[in-house]
């Protein structure tokens, strides 16, 4: 079975797991029996803002730790648990796809489950029963770059495995503190934009390749690593992949505007 690629927007650190952002909670928790194939996954391969590297890492371990990459919260939200295993082998093979492709890679016993990846497969997978491989962004944040990266990765689809781009599509923390109407002003224009090219005409991936020219972009993302994994997961859908929205946040003056994505 072609397993259907998706991007999901993870929240503010464990916010999700808190009582909080309910529309992603909600949405998190309903994208498997919405959107997914009935089938459980082999196997996972999460592609997280919240890990870069270079070269590209992956992680290896049979049993990954937990990461709690966030600082501020509740002691509880230090004690989360995603027991999930890992696979050494689908690390391995993934290793083989990059150098097929030309990429630099290494394999990373160490690296455990960070926010981006726990807090949304805990409220996808609750049970923690399918195996789960991290793979980093290239730290150049070159859309290019990291496009190669999912590009790499289309193989997988065949072989039952989701493959997760886990990040935000609109990441500006001080727009998050001090919103005003301009932030969410570029918010509303950024996301229409990312909605019609991803799902238009023409070559999303020379669009998307050139999203700082997009309204509001810089506003939506002075850093963009919080948009790489949709870069990311865009090519690892492949030549004719159909994309849709399935998450759609509008900017309403307490949120500002985000967007999920699926392509199958």
């Amino acid at each position: 079975m072609k397993f259907p690629v998706l991007f999901l927007n993870h929240g503010g650190g464990p916010l999700p797991l808190m009582g909080r952002q309910l529309h992603l909670a909600a949405h998190m928790k309903q994208v498997v029996k919405q959107h997914l194939p009935l089938e459980k996954p082999k196997s996972i391969v999460v592609l997280s803002a919240h890990w870069e590297s270079d070269p590209i890492k992956i992680s290896s371990a049979e049993a990954p730790k937990m990461y709690y990459d966030y600082s501020g919260f509740p002691p509880e939200t230090y004690k989360y648990q995603y027991p999930a295993p890992g696979s050494p082998q689908l690390a391995t093979k993934i290793h083989s796809l990059f150098e097929d492709n030309g990429i630099p890679s290494e394999l990373d016993p160490a690296r455990g489950f960070d926010h981006g990846v726990f807090v949304p497969l805990m409220l996808m997978y609750p049970d923690a029963d399918i195996p789960v491989v991290c793979v980093s962004l290239h730290s150049s944040l070159s859309a290019d770059t990291n496009m190669e990266v999912g590009a790499a990765l289309q193989p997988l689809r065949d072989e039952g495995v989701l493959i997760l781009g886990s990040g935000y599509t609109f990441h500006n923390m001080h727009a998050f503190f001090n919103p005003s109407p301009e932030t969410h002003e570029a918010s509303k224009l950024f996301n229409e934009w990312l909605k019609t090219t991803i799902t238009g005409p023409g070559n999303v991936a020379t669009k998307l390749s050139r999203w700082e020219q997009a309204p509001g972009a810089r506003v939506a993302h002075p850093r963009e690593e919080h948009l790489m994994p949709l870069l990311i997961v865009m090519a690892a859908g492949g030549i004719g992949t159909t994309p849709k929205v399935i998450f759609d946040l509008p900017d309403d003056h307490e949120n500002h505007a985000v967007s999920g994505y699926l392509f199958e």
